[in-house]
């Protein structure tokens, strides 16, 4: 190429000094503005469809509204999986969109769900209501506060912590703010079903009578000559002393409503799911970031408005954080950056004791520069600062600075050989301008699967991608443009000459001489090379089945998830009990930070991976802060041992919090099939199987006991004779026990129901239900049990589908640090007989991290032919033959050899993550071998015989080899320390290390054998040859 850019820039200084500083500028400027946050931006792909029918049983509603949302959702056929529950009088779907779906496209779909839904609206029963939809669910709301106060009620705290509600709103890079735990204010009417009978009043009288009395009904306007005059009509109550007096007409008396009925201002009762913090009742204030913004700012403007909105309060209410986002990604990013820090202090000393201080200091001027751009581009495409970011940036860090390294080593040795700096430039960017080039495309190809990767593994993870090939784009325009101004200042005169004053070749050193002989011989016995390069191969294959293998591991976070479930149809009272009974004991234990309680339901996304539980009444979860990794595994290990101990007969769970999208436990066996009692035994036979593992813990199914029942067989003919409808019966019966609104009090913004129910002893006492008191149409009452028997029993208290067929889903927690793969490998054939005895249409499926696991890994799977396409493409546009090509690319995955001893050696999993390391790593190798490649051609160019050349090459290209590879895998060392990267980091490390090894001497062997090179020399060409290079 006659246009050379290196020496453009020597002749352009200060036009490249200027570059150099805006690009400077524009780096620090971008960093600042970085956004940061804990996670990437992740678009969760869940649309749940939830429809109430009071009233209906779980079967009920699984075969009238699951059933008909399910087959119409089918027909989307953009669904990874259909999952639903069925309930007493409840039926929720959730859709799955396919895992390839673009983020941008998901608006659409969701869309195109709310329209087919509607289609068949009118297809479901007639009392039903919803459908209501649901797909926010990636809301993370980072900081939750919680509003408490001894001695104040709920009425009083809602009213505060509404106020702090739009005082967060206002906050910069606040988002969402939504309050948990809140409880409705009802105003409650008691009256005793006896009473009623004895002073035979109606019930239905009741509820008219305040029903009408406090609607809102126009009463008109007068139209005069001069203006319009409305009408007001007074008796609508305004306080609950004037619904104790309202009268209450029966034949010719009049009666007070208080005089028949308590009257009182109360709240939900059973409560909705409520929120405890510190074993006080709290109210939560949780608060979410706007997209794009940046945690730490978000953190610093709440901590501003915290305190200001502390002292707003009244004395005895406390606000107190639950969960602070900011300071956990500031304790994140600080442990990023100080091993950023401590890789590039790696990087520069390398750089220093190998090429020289002033060489040296090249290398370390070009690292700012790199950054520089990498922050801009990062700005520029809207990538934030995250934990995959910044462990990307410190794996590229090891990577960016090799083509400076070749740059200033190939200028240095011309220089030392007598070329001037301009001509030393100019020769570096003929001689390896483009192979450093196509080595760092190759390179940044090697992460090409991450970026093609279809899935939410691959979308949690593409900042790898972005990153890492910004930064090595970015150090090849370094290294061509701003190197050769750099080493045109620092470096020193370093030509060397001997007595007779020729140039001294530095190639003649006593290392390169033994060195020559040691590759002399790899090319002389390319045989026994080749064989035991291949034996070893080999061997590492066999050796990898014994490398543990994982999907994502633990986070580093401090909380501690501890979820109980007690059998299906609990009440919300039992569950309150012993999840009160484990909050006083968790405040005994001095080292937990604090601790917050959620009655009914799950925590929300406090964290992007967490795995939030559905509403139900027989679900608590706690969650519990701890001070540091060390005190949260002591408290785990005695959270287990106390729950196991105190709580036998409940289903508890302590776990950490998840990196990577979120599975929950992580072995999980699904049984599909027709029928609830085949599938639900099939499943158990599986759990057995499952529970003879040593390793597996809180073996269970998802769903097995039944929820108690109490069916009123009515006589008919009784019930027609009385005038009694089944539909009277249910009136009566919810009205006694449960509650019905009747109307509803209007106090300044809030609508408060006033419900009718009968007082607290017969909506207990169910051994009394038999002697209700039904009233039939002309007033009279007679006992319940005149007009229907009574039967205890069982029903399904919930019914799970997935993909229309109910499910049965086996799941286990694991222990003894064994990981779910390995475990899964051990159950599987143990379940051979059980899969044999499979039913037609039945299934058993792996499900939890094995599945998502073998889901991220298919996607990945999915853009390796276009990496090797684009790989094979750049060999051939550098090589341009056929065989150079395909020699290179088979050397790529020797890697493995390095993969497999160090992960080993180092006792770290085989996961996700570490899995893109080693295609990676493919990149890497590559990038040498087209650089050793290239140089042996040009040196046949320049007059070498095939056999000098491979030799001279290998010799010369040495020191850039070995220094990339050395500067990459010290790199890699503090990385290694990462919980998330420390696999990447061990695997890339293991694999250049002996990739390195196998280029400077497995490579020129397969090139003398692959081109049957035979020893030949030609002394004037390789005296001529040395002079040039």
């Amino acid at each position: 190429m006659s246009f050379n850019l290196s020496e453009w820039a020597l002749k352009n200084r200060t036009l490249v000094l200027y570059a150099m500083i805006l690009l400077g500028a524009m780096g620090a400027i971008s960093y600042a503005n970085l956004g940061q946050s804990e996670d990437p931006p992740f678009t969760f792909k869940l649309m749940t469809i939830n429809t109430l029918w009071p009233g209906a049983s779980a079967e009920e509603v699984s075969r009238q509204i699951t059933d008909r949302v399910e087959k119409k959702l089918m027909e989307t056929g953009d669904f990874e999986r259909i999952t639903s529950y069925s309930r007493p009088g409840q039926s929720l779907v959730m859709f799955m969109a396919r895992d390839e779906m673009r983020s941008k496209d998901i608006t659409d779909l969701w869309y195109q769900v709310r329209k087919k839904i509607g289609d068949i609206r009118h297809t479901l029963p007639q009392d039903a209501r919803g459908p209501f939809f649901n797909d926010e669910f990636g809301t993370t709301f980072g900081n939750i506060y919680a509003l408490t106060g001894e001695g104040f009620d709920y009425a009083i705290m809602k009213d505060y912590a509404d106020r702090l509600q739009l005082a967060l709103q206002r906050v910069d890079d606040v988002g969402k703010v939504e309050l948990v735990g809140l409880q409705d204010e009802k105003i409650w009417v008691e009256i005793a079903n006896t009473k009623l009978a004895s002073l035979g009043i109606p019930l239905v009288t009741v509820q008219q009578a305040l029903q009408s009395q406090n609607a809102v009904a126009d009463a008109g306007f007068f139209e005069t000559p001069s203006s319009r005059v409305r009408l007001r009509v007074s008796g609508e109550f305004t306080s609950v002393e004037d619904i104790r007096n309202f009268p209450i007409q029966v034949e010719n008396r009049t009666l007070r409503l208080g005089d028949i009925a308590n009257v009182y201002r109360g709240f939900s009762d059973p409560p909705q799911p409520r929120m405890r913090f510190m074993g006080e009742n709290a109210i939560g204030i949780a608060v979410s970031m706007k997209d794009g913004g940046d945690i730490l700012k978000l953190g610093e403007n709440l901590d501003q408005t915290f305190a200001t909105l502390q002292e707003s309060l009244p004395i005895g209410m406390e606000l107190r954080k639950v969960s602070d986002q900011p300071a956990a990604v500031e304790a994140g990013v600080g442990e990023f950056v100080q091993v950023l820090m401590e890789a590039l202090a790696i990087v520069l000393l390398v750089s220093f004791f190998s090429l020289g201080w002033r060489t040296g200091l090249v290398v370390a001027f070009s690292i700012p520069l790199v950054l520089a751009m990498t922050f801009a581009s990062m700005k520029y495409f809207d990538i934030g600062l995250h934990k995959i970011s910044l462990g990307a940036l410190v794996l590229a860090l090891g990577l960016m600075v090799d083509d400076a390294i070749i740059a200033v080593e190939m200028m240095a040795i011309k220089m030392e050989q007598g070329f001037s700096r301009i001509k030393a430039a100019g020769f570096a960017w003929t001689s390896t301008a483009f192979p450093m080039l196509t080595g760092t495309l190759i390179t940044a190809a090697g992460f090409l699967p991450i970026a093609t990767a279809e899935s939410s593994t691959g979308e949690y993870t593409r900042s790898i991608f972005q990153v890492v090939t910004i930064a090595l784009l970015a150090s090849w325009v370094t290294a061509v443009v701003f190197v050769p101004y750099l080493g045109e200042k620092l470096l020193p005169s370093l030509a060397r000459r001997d007595a007779s004053g020729d140039v001294h070749d530095p190639y003649q050193k006593p290392f390169y001489r033994r060195f020559r002989g040691w590759v002399e011989w790899c090319v002389r016995y390319r045989k026994t090379v080749i064989g035991l390069t291949v034996g070893i191969f080999v061997f590492s294959l066999l050796l990898f089945s014994f490398v543990p293998q994982q999907f994502f591991p633990a986070s580093g976070r401090l909380e501690l998830m501890v979820d109980m479930k007690l059998e299906e149809g609990a009440s919300l009272t039992a569950t309150q009990e012993k999840a009160l009974r484990l909050e006083v004991m968790l405040g005994e234990n001095d080292m937990i930070e604090n601790y917050v309680g959620y009655m009914g339901s799950g925590s929300p996304r406090f964290y992007l991976s967490l795995d939030q539980k559905l509403p139900a009444a027989s679900v608590a979860q706690f969650v519990v802060l701890t001070r540091n990794v060390k005190e949260r595994e002591q408290v785990r290990g005695w959270l287990m041992e106390i729950l196991e101990r105190e709580f036998p007969a409940v289903r508890t769970r302590v776990s950490r919090l998840e990196n990577g999208p979120p599975v929950g436990y992580p072995i999980q066996l699904r049984v599909s099939g027709e029928h609830i009692s085949q599938v639900r035994e099939l499943a158990r036979r599986v759990a057995v199987k499952v529970r003879d593992n040593e390793h597996t813990a809180n073996v269970h199914l998802d769903w097995e006991e039944p929820s108690k029942v109490v069916r009123l067989i009515v006589d008919q003919d009784r019930a027609r004779t009385l005038g009694i409808t089944t539909s009277d019966l249910s009136t009566a019966l919810q009205a006694s026990l449960s509650g019905v609104a009747v109307s509803q009090y209007r106090e300044d913004n809030e609508l408060i129901n006033v419900e009718v129910r009968g007082d607290s002893h017969e909506r207990h006492a169910l051994g009394l239900l038999g002697n209700l008191a039904v009233q039939t149409e002309n007033g009279r009452s007679v006992p319940l049990n005149q007009v229907a028997t009574l039967e205890s029993g069982f029903e399904e208290g919930i019914i799970w589908h997935r993909d229309r067929l109910p499910t049965v889903t086996v799941l286990a927690d694991v222990k003894d640090g064994a990981l779910p793969a390995t475990l899964m490998q051990q159950i599987m054939p143990t379940l051979s007989q059980v899969q044999a005895d499979l039913p037609p249409g039945y299934l058993l499926q792996v499900g939890g991290t094995v599945e998502e696991s073998a889901r991220g890994q298919k996607s990945v799977n999915a853009g390796m032919p276009l990496f090797i396409l684009v790989v094979i493409t750049l060999l051939m546009l550098q090589l341009r033959s056929f065989p150079l090509s395909l020699m290179v690319f088979i050397t790529a995955p020797l890697g493995l050899i390095g993969v497999t001893f160090f992960l080993l050696l180092f006792q770290k999993p085989f996961g996700f993550v570490a899995m893109l390391g080693t295609i990676a790593l493919a990149g890497m190798i590559m990038r040498n071998a087209v650089i050793l490649v290239d140089q042996i051609g040009q040196d046949m160019d320049q007059g070498l015989t095939a056999w000098d050349a491979i030799i001279e090459s290998t010799v010369r290209r040495f020191r850039p080899i070995a220094l990339t590879s050395l500067t990459a895998v010290l790199a890699m060392i503090p990385l290694s320390r990462s919980v998330f990267f420390g696999p990447m980091a061990v695997a890339i490390m293991g694999g250049l290390i002996v990739a390195t090894a196998l280029t400077l001497l497995f490579l020129p062997a397969l090139y003398a054998a692959w081109f049957r090179v035979k020893e030949e020399h030609a002394e004037i060409g390789r005296a001529s040859c040395r002079e040039r290079v």
